[in-house]
Formats: structure tokens, sequence, C-alpha cells
């Protein structure tokens, strides 16, 4: 998945829906074949599936909707994950990018809809991990949307989220001593 081919594929079924390899090699600027290898691969792991009413080549493709979490305690998944990790939020931030150069042609109502926001907080693991779950939550009420088009409400666009909660410092264990002391000072005291 962590190739950029699979997921601009995978985008390109997000967005417009079931296609052929013909079709998407179209859109993304590769070949059919090429694009059949891939669409084959995302298959073989879940991402993609054989969409209804085609035949050989003439067989369109769909995403397949549902959430996907790596296995952080194998390091394979781990290593994998992170590399997948890496070419999204680089796309992400690319479609940022194309998208604030792209607001002033856009309607004043997307104008005033569209957002970013950056902020910095005290929490602890638990808050940080329930702010996280309440926006994945927020997100989710709308993903029935991708594969049900007849859901979308007239004016409906696709739209990218990319939210993040992470440590502002990275954890920094406290040094100690050769003999097991701590090497901070203790705290002065005022007479």
């Amino acid at each position: 998945m962590a190739h950029p081919m699979r997921w601009r594929l995978v985008e390109e079924l997000h967005f417009a829906g079931p296609a052929t390899a013909t079709e998407l090699a179209e859109r993304v600027g590769e070949s059919p074949a090429n694009c059949s290898w891939h669409l084959r691969q995302l298959a073989k792991y879940g991402f993609v599936e054989e969409a209804p009413g085609g035949r050989g080549r003439q067989r369109p493709w769909q995403i397949v909707v549902r959430r996907y979490e790596v296995d952080e305690e194998d390091p394979h998944a781990a290593i994998a994950g992170r590399a997948l990790g890496e070419m999204i939020y680089a796309r992400e931030f690319e479609a940022m990018r194309i998208a604030w150069d792209a607001l002033p042609f856009e309607p004043p109502e997307w104008q005033r809809a569209l957002f970013t926001n950056q902020a910095f907080a005290w929490c602890t693991a638990e808050e940080l991990d329930d702010i996280g779950q309440q926006i994945v939550a927020l997100q989710l009420k709308y993903l029935h949307r991708v594969d049900d088009p007849a859901s979308r409400p007239k004016g409906a666009r696709p739209i990218r989220f990319l939210a993040w909660g992470i440590p502002a410092r990275p954890y920094q264990k406290p040094a100690a001593e050769p003999s097991g002391k701590s090497s901070n000072p203790p705290p002065e005291r005022s007479e």
C-alpha cells in the first residue's frame, strides 16, 4: 500500500467511484497493464475488489471501505506502517498546498468552509486518546458516502481530513548517574 501508484489508484477510486484499469490509467498517467497489476496487488490485501458488472479488461474495480490500523507490536508491520504514513502525509501536504493555491477561485461558501487548525495543549495520554477517538468518530459519520453515492447530499465534494496529536517534544528519559542517582540537582531552598 505504501507504493505511491497504489495510493493514487485508491484515491481515484475513493473520489470517482468504480473504474476499470484502463480508465484509471488515463487519470493517473500510467499504462493499463501497470494499473491492472497494482489493482491486483491491492485486491490481494483487501484494499480494493472487483465491482459488479464487468468482465476481463472491462472489469471495474471499487474501493473496500473500512478502517485500517497497523499492529505496532509487529516490527515488520510497524515499518510498513511508517513507510505508508510518510507517503500519505507527503501527499496530503501537497494536496493542502494545492487547495490553498486554489482557494481564491473557490465559491465563497467553500472559501469559508475550508479550515485548518493548529493548537498546543497539555494533555494526559488518556485525554489525547479521547480527542483522537472523537475526531475519528466525527469522520466516520461520513465514511458511508464513499461507496454510497446516493447518500451524498447535493453539493457534496470529496474532502481530505488529516489530524494528529503528537507530543510537542519527544519523551526524554531522565539521565542517571552511574550510581543510579539522578543527575538532576536537588531543588534550591530559599531561607
